[in-house]
């Protein structure tokens, strides 16, 4: 650790960072672009692991993409301890064209690595942000042993007081949570619902319980109001609800009399809107393994008593669906995805479509993979910039039966 390295920059990897190497030994380095020369400082790793993760700390060759960072925060840690350091985005130093390139690569290169297929899709805007700025609603700082708010930086539990964030919509920093202590607390959100002012939320100590806020959804001529706690789950970008929405709704087409599974349903984005489509004579369960979210979610359900909601594991509950099957399904899962054997339980329903919202394209990759083997092939998928600067990306695959 420590040692600084002249490289040559390969492609881009999965998780924010390019791929080079030294002496046959590879080097994850984040801050750089394909393509450049750089001068990077190791930051993890020895000459008998597998690989080193560095840091570029000088651009010996530029890549025509590079741009100026908007944050101050933005880049390796600096001997300015203002500047640099924090591990909230990853892409600030490329073009918002480049950042989509970069994500449209990692995708094909994870579902030809783990799922055998050759495709290759483009990253598409999100509406709603600011060339890639003031787009993050909801943000959860951490609090630092002098109580200050503030961003870990990348694979640390350290915290990074920070002075401004530009990805965030303008309502949270001027919450005031970057100038007030926070001393007993051990974490703060700040969530911004449409034009009203942002809540500020303490995590931990004497903290009371999280506000319920309401979030709106329009999309292709549905809009619907959902309750949701502060701290529950909720796409964080203001275009992402609907624009994910509107593409479910669209590629499932669901019809009248038809069931329909919600797995990992949340607070019922897609449940609800789907109780409107199949009506009273259909059917809709929407499996969530959050209590709180459950709750939310039968609040939101209203007078449509042919959507039931049940609080559980997934994977302890795949008997109930089972027994409702499903001619259509919806799969928003967390980030570590569906799996083998949630997969197979919805497989063996033999539905109809299946559409899958994914926040991580690896995990997708490997259970499209487990789709093929069970009969079923990808019938489209879309990447969306739900997080611009980060190297995080959104895709929704729809599966079909082969």
């Amino acid at each position: 650790m420590g040692r600084e390295l002249d490289l040559d920059i390969g492609p881009v990897g999965h998780g924010g960072f390019c791929v080079a190497r030294h002496e046959g030994q590879v080097v994850f380095v984040r801050h750089t672009l394909p393509g450049e020369r750089v001068r990077a400082r190791v930051t993890a790793g020895g000459s008998q692991d597998r690989f080193l993760r560095a840091d570029a700390v000088a651009i010996l060759a530029p890549s025509a993409d590079r741009v100026g960072p908007v944050c101050r925060h933005a880049g390796p840690p600096t001997a300015d301890p203002t500047r640099g350091g924090c591990g909230g985005c990853d892409w600030q130093h490329a073009t918002l064209t480049a950042q989509r390139e970069l994500k449209a690569a990692v995708v094909a290169e994870q579902f030809a690595r783990l799922a055998g297929l050759s495709i290759r899709v483009p990253v598409l805007p999100v509406s709603g942000d600011d060339a890639g700025l003031r787009w993050r609603t909801r943000v959860e700082f951490a609090v630092d042993g002098r109580g200050r708010a503030g961003l870990r930086p990348v694979r640390s539990r350290a915290v990074l007081p920070i002075s401004e964030c530009p990805i965030a919509v303008p309502a949270v920093v001027e919450s005031g949570v970057l100038e007030r202590d926070w001393t007993g607390y051990a974490a703060v959100d700040v969530v911004s619902v449409g034009t009203d002012p942002a809540h500020v939320v303490p995590v931990g100590g004497d903290a009371p319980p999280a506000p319920v806020v309401t979030e709106s959804v329009t999309t292709a001529g549905w809009t619907g109001r959902y309750a949701v706690s502060a701290r529950g789950f909720w796409q964080v970008h203001p275009g992402a609800a609907a624009t994910f929405l509107g593409h479910v709704l669209d590629a499932l087409a669901p019809q009248p009399g038809e069931r329909v599974l919600d797995v990992y349903a949340g607070v019922g984005l897609f449940a609800v809107p789907m109780a409107d489509a199949v009506g009273p004579a259909g059917s809709v369960l929407a499996v969530e393994g959050d209590p709180l979210s459950c709750e939310h979610a039968r609040a939101n359900a209203g007078e449509r008593p042919h959507l039931q909601v049940v609080t559980g594991r997934v994977e302890e509950q795949l008997s109930v669906l089972a027994a409702h099957g499903a001619d259509v399904v919806v799969l928003d899962p967390p980030r570590t995805g569906a799996g083998r054997t949630v997969m197979q339980a919805v497989l063996a329903l033999h539905p109809r479509a299946i559409a899958y919202v994914a926040c991580d394209p690896a995990a997708l990759a490997r259970d499209t993979a487990y789709a093929l083997e069970g009969g079923y092939r990808l019938g489209s998928l879309t990447a969306y910039d739900a997080f611009p600067m980060t190297h995080h990306v959104e895709c929704v695959a729809v599966l079909v039966p082969g």
